[in-house]
């Protein structure tokens, strides 16, 4: 059973410690366990209500009215609340309740309605995306553990191949094509799905390598494929050593292709980009990026040539 300090459900919930207390000493929302050195400590029972009474609250219920209501009965209002409201600030934390919980189904309903209401596209942009973001401070904080994590990530990763899988396969002379993955030690899998189902979404051609992929495998893919263009990530690898021979290599090594760099390393490390290499700093400009690629010819749009941007 997981323990949490008061400062672990301060950031799970958004709900300040000092709130906590006076909720805990006036209505009894809570009632934190002691270690035999008086330390307060909570329990996931502890965590998981909390949860449903931030969220009730943030919705306009009053913490009196929820102090009087049962636990199933706060249960069920949640589960109303989270299919009806679209805010920001309730699907994230409906989201982070279904991963606390490790609720299959609760997740599943949540992102099912925003898909139906929003499109995929949308959903992972304004509700997957700043939930991860959440998550990676959570992780890095210690609230949440390794299984947690694990459990969520799966299920992301399950519904971006359902919608790649969904998406029907491009053809057509005007049909680009892209190999995409990512080098040894890199493991932003989730983002690198995502970037298929945008291209395929977009009627590309997308060859998937998926991680740890070397130079010399990426070659030998190449060779059969013939791609128009190279697309990796550098967030992780090469924090400690230039990523800029890493850049050089593929410019040299690709010197028929388009390489498409993203990441954190190589906005942070300043990349100087070789001819056939381009920089995307974020998923708008990849984003931007593939919609002037939409252009025949590579011609201007807008007074703005690809070769431009």
């Amino acid at each position: 059973m997981a323990v949490y300090s008061i400062r672990d459900l301060e950031k799970l919930s958004g709900i300040k410690a000092h709130t906590i207390r006076i909720w805990e000493q006036r209505y009894g929302v809570i009632a934190p366990k002691r270690t035999k050195t008086n330390i307060r400590y909570y329990q996931d029972e502890d965590l998981k209500f909390l949860l449903n009474v931030s969220l009730l609250n943030k919705n306009g219920i009053k913490i009196s009215k929820i102090a009087k209501m049962s636990r199933q009965a706060v249960a069920e209002k949640v589960a109303a609340i989270a299919e009806i409201n679209f805010e920001y600030s309730t699907q994230l934390d409906a989201l982070t309740l279904s991963m606390i919980e490790m609720d299959e189904q609760k997740f599943d309903r949540i992102v099912t309605m925003n898909i139906q209401q929003l499109g995929f596209e949308r959903t992972m942009l304004e509700v997957i995306y700043p939930f991860l973001d959440k998550l990676g401070v959570l992780w890095l904080t210690g609230s949440i553990n390794p299984v947690q994590e694990n459990f969520i990530s799966y299920l992301i990763r399950q519904k971006i191949i359902v919608a790649i899988d969904q998406e029907p396969f491009p053809q057509g002379k005007q049909t680009k094509k892209f190999i995409i993955y990512l080098p040894e030690g890199e493991k932003q899998e989730l983002t690198l799905l995502f970037m298929h189902y945008i291209l395929k979404s977009r009627r590309n051609q997308v060859l998937y390598l998926g991680q740890d992929i070397s130079v010399t495998d990426l070659r030998d893919a190449c060779k059969v494929h013939k791609p128009d263009f190279i697309f990796t990530m550098i967030s992780e690898t090469f924090a400690k050593e230039p990523v800029q021979k890493y850049v050089d290599k593929l410019a040299e090594t690709f010197p028929d292709c388009q390489v498409l760099l993203s990441g954190y390393q190589v906005v942070a490390q300043k990349v100087t980009a070789p001819q056939n290499v381009r920089v995307l700093r974020s998923l708008d400009h990849t984003l931007e990026f593939l919609e002037l690629l939409k252009e025949p010819l590579l011609k201007k749009e807008n007074g703005q040539s690809l070769k431009q941007y």
